[in-house]
């Protein structure tokens, strides 16, 4: 039986700590993986004024950024932290469910975009939000939700650190550039792509930006233009497991990634 992505080789930059679950599906569809991680996720300790700030008032809202926002916050949070519970994605409203939490509030994309066109965050005069993230991004959540009257506390619960791939990744990555056969590298955001670029040198970095790049959204892939990227940038509906998969069995149905 002929899967979906078979004879397709995929490099996974998503950091360990969640890249689990779309190896494990892209394996079932048939593709050939080489997980690549060159950033970790290290929690962040809330300090004293953060733990102050949070029980200083009964919040209405919180939002949760991403699984790992989840993951970081819950470690060392009280639960429930608020009325109600948002997620920014299907991942991030899983790993809620998972621990327990009703999620009340989640967007169709999994952006900060598609979370503020939802009518419970249309009007927020006088209500408590906890936007609950990593550190660093973007600042259009936080922005957003204050402009139109909420009491916003920012929790940064998580960072990610640059780290170097492992040696046996590296040899795998060479190998595979140095073949003919298809090759598609999936990242997640454009700091995720910056810090893969950083990481492999010579020949295999003119290689690698050759192949087809795999990305969610306009916004990232105008960032791997910008950051030189040669060959095919194709977007993703989101950065979601299932549609990047989606997209991936596009690419393989309609004709394999040049290589």
């Amino acid at each position: 039986m002929t899967l979906p992505l078979d004879g397709v080789t995929i490099v996974v930059t998503r950091p360990a700590a969640q890249a689990g679950r779309f190896l494990e599906l892209a394996r079932v569809d048939g593709a050939a993986c080489i997980p690549y991680p060159t950033l970790q996720i290290d929690r962040i300790a809330l300090d004293d004024d953060a733990r102050a700030h949070l029980q200083s008032r009964a919040w209405d809202w919180a939002i949760f950024t991403s699984a790992n926002a989840v993951e970081s916050a819950l470690e060392q949070c009280p639960t429930p932290l608020a009325a109600r519970h948002a997620a920014v994605g299907r991942a991030t409203a899983r790993t809620l469910e998972q621990h327990g939490i009703k999620v009340d509030a989640c967007p169709a994309s999994a952006s900060s975009e598609g979370l503020l066109e939802l009518p419970e965050f249309a009007a927020l005069a006088g209500r408590g939000v906890l936007l609950v993230k990593g550190s660093g991004g973007r600042e259009l959540l936080r922005d957003a939700l204050r402009a139109r009257g909420a009491d916003v506390l920012e929790l940064k619960v998580y960072r990610r650190s640059v780290i170097a791939p492992t040696a046996a990744a590296a040899a795998q990555l060479h190998v595979t550039l140095s073949s003919s056969g298809p090759l598609v590298v999936v990242v997640t955001s454009a700091e995720v792509l910056q810090s893969l670029l950083e990481h492999v040198d010579g020949d295999d970095e003119a290689r690698l930006r050759s192949r087809t790049l795999l990305v969610p959204g306009p916004r990232v892939a105008a960032a791997g233009v910008r950051l030189g990227w040669t060959g095919p940038v194709v977007a993703a509906a989101t950065a979601e497991d299932e549609a990047m998969l989606a997209a991936l069995r596009g690419l393989a149905a309609g004709s394999k990634p040049p290589a």
